[in-house]
């Protein structure tokens, strides 16, 4: 039996493909548009997973949109009529394409099967316990905001999972860091990742501010919002003029040079969102009572978080979707339909996680890349295996910048970009 997964309108959008349980085929629609986090309905991703693996039995959609559609609704009436650009805007949308997906999918794909939907933090939970070597585990998953949840935990046990406890919108560990990723000039839902390396520059001097003014933060990890300084509930910005007096100026505009305030913002809400992972772990570790964890949410793109909580909580092992943004709610909606709704065993290596090293998207083979570059006329040069580590060296010593595509041959001819 083969089933599709889809993730799509938020960014990350993406398609996976199973075939009896076994992955076969998940890739992001960024590798085909070569827009960076598309967002949009994963036509490419989908084509490309049917020409590897052929038509699906069943599809299957990462969360619920009527329920999301519920949450923004009544998020715009309790802030009315503060939100009406943000209403006017958003709405549109989601009465012409959000609301529609088995119409989509039947028009784009010419499906005319059964659709299934999964909440969104379920699909983040399946992605993180399913594909893990653990037989039973915790799992945690922190993000923005799904339907209603921001973050869950539960545990799982063989071919099942149970979500027991979540946090709720417009609380979001998530939207907090997106927030200060804003402030810091960088894109939000995207730039995340250069505020997490711009921290180490910094020093934690907003810390406390943070801890006192915008959140209060539990020892079990979880926590409360002021909403008296941030904009992502009734405008257009993350952050509102309370919050910019708060830091002492104004957001920094993407092309203004980065200062040692920035840096020292940065290193601020990184420390915080490492205390609340940690703290998170532990509630996680405490009600659960397993000894491994997974986790997922793009909060769990977070390396440094994540490397704390190896090293400092009270898990053995731990084991980290490698897409845990919403790409990976494609492969975590598949596989939780296969798992719970169809009622299938999982069959589980301890040695080996499931995913195949993410190593499940396009393939480019020599000959093919040497037809690109000369199509393009372009001026290339072929190196060994030998050759290449020196080379690369050199470059990265003269202060170029490197891009490297891995051409080990694997049992599907070469290792390409994955999900």
């Amino acid at each position: 039996m083969k089933i599709l997964g889809i993730s799509c309108f938020y960014h990350d959008s993406a398609a996976c493909l199973l075939r009896d349980g076994d992955i076969v085929a998940a890739v992001q629609e960024e590798r085909f548009s070569r827009n960076k986090h598309d967002p949009d309905f994963p036509v490419k991703a989908i084509d490309w997973c049917l020409k590897t693996a052929g038509k699906p039995d069943l599809i299957v959609f990462y969360e619920k949109p009527l329920i999301k559609f519920e949450r923004i609704l009544e998020t715009y009436l309790a802030y009315a009529p503060g939100g009406i650009r943000q209403f006017i805007q958003a709405v549109p949308q989601w009465l012409n394409r959000k609301l529609w997906i088995p119409k989509l999918i039947a028009k784009e794909l010419g499906y005319k099967g059964e659709i299934l939907f999964t909440q969104h933090h379920e699909s983040h939970a399946a992605s993180a316990f399913y594909p893990s070597p653990f037989d039973r585990a915790a799992f945690l998953t922190v993000d923005g905001v799904g339907e209603w949840d921001t973050a869950s935990f539960g545990a799982g046990n063989a071919d099942t999972l149970e979500i027991k406890y979540h946090l709720r919108f417009p609380h979001s560990l998530g939207l907090l860091y997106s927030a200060f990723t804003y402030y810091a000039g960088f894109e939000v839902n995207s730039g995340e990742y250069k505020l997490m390396g711009l921290a180490p520059y910094g020093e934690p001097e907003y810390k406390d501010l943070i801890l006192e003014k915008l959140i209060d933060l539990k020892e079990d990890g979880s926590f409360g919002i002021d909403m008296s300084y941030f904009g992502y509930c009734d405008g257009l910005r993350m952050i509102n003029r309370n919050f910019e007096k708060l830091f002492g100026g104004a957001a920094r505009r993407p092309e203004n040079r980065i200062s040692q305030k920035d840096m020292n913002v940065a290193a601020s809400i990184q420390a915080v969102t490492e205390e609340i992972m940690l703290r998170m772990a532990r509630h996680v570790h405490k009600v659960t009572g397993e000894d491994k964890l997974c986790l997922a949410g793009g909060v769990a793109l977070n390396c440094v978080g994540n490397g704390r909580i190896l090293r400092e909580g009270p898990f053995k092992e731990i084991w980290v979707q490698p897409a845990s943004g919403d790409a990976g709610g494609a492969l975590g909606a598949a596989l939780l339909v296969w798992h719970k709704y169809l009622g299938n065993r999982r069959v589980v290596d301890e040695k080996n996680d499931s995913q195949k090293g993410s190593l499940l998207g396009p393939a480019y083979s020599d000959e093919y890349i040497r037809g690109f570059l000369n199509g393009k006329g372009a001026l290339y040069k072929e190196l060994s295996y030998e050759e290449l580590p020196g080379m690369t060296a050199r470059l990265v010593a003269e202060g170029g910048v490197v891009g490297s595509k891995d051409g080990l041959n694997s049992d599907r001819g070469h290792w390409g970009p994955g999900a």
